[in-house]
């Protein structure tokens, strides 16, 4: 629950641990080549194994590449807020687990984002649905110092 009595729930089941006070994202690994990828599907991406198992991801990387989304995005895909619309970062994040995974940042400033910087998972609001929901993402933050 949040301080607005707001009931809070993830964007999507199964992607990122919930509840929980330090999230990790939810890959797969292949049981027969290895192989981790993000989002865990029930095929292997590499080399189309039926046994993916669960596989929490580290939540830091480094920054790989970033870029600042200034435009609503399409809708669909794009669920978030239209009306008051605020440019957000949008980044590829290189996780020690062998995957590059793309993600909200939180920041939009050019001048606080610089590749190779250390980047941390968090979760944030993205949106309220028509339940009330606070509905909330997962995102790459800067770490501090």
């Amino acid at each position: 629950m949040t301080s607005n009595g707001n009931t809070q729930i993830p964007i999507a089941e199964g992607l990122f641990t919930w509840p929980s006070p330090a999230p990790q994202l939810i890959g797969g690994q292949c049981s027969d080549c290895k192989a981790v990828h993000f989002p865990k599907q029930d095929n292997c991406q590499a080399c189309a194994g039926r046994e993916v198992v669960a596989l929490p991801l580290s939540r830091r990387g480094k920054l790989w590449t970033w870029t600042i989304q200034n435009f609503v995005p399409p809708i669909p895909p794009y669920t978030g807020p239209v009306e008051g619309f605020k440019p957000f970062g949008v980044g590829y994040v290189e996780l020690p687990d062998g995957l590059v995974v793309e993600g909200r940042l939180t920041v939009n400033d050019p001048a606080m984002l610089k590749i190779g910087m250390d980047m941390e998972l968090v979760l944030e609001p993205f949106r309220i649905d028509a339940q009330g929901n606070e509905v909330l993402n997962y995102a790459f933050a800067p770490v501090a110092g």
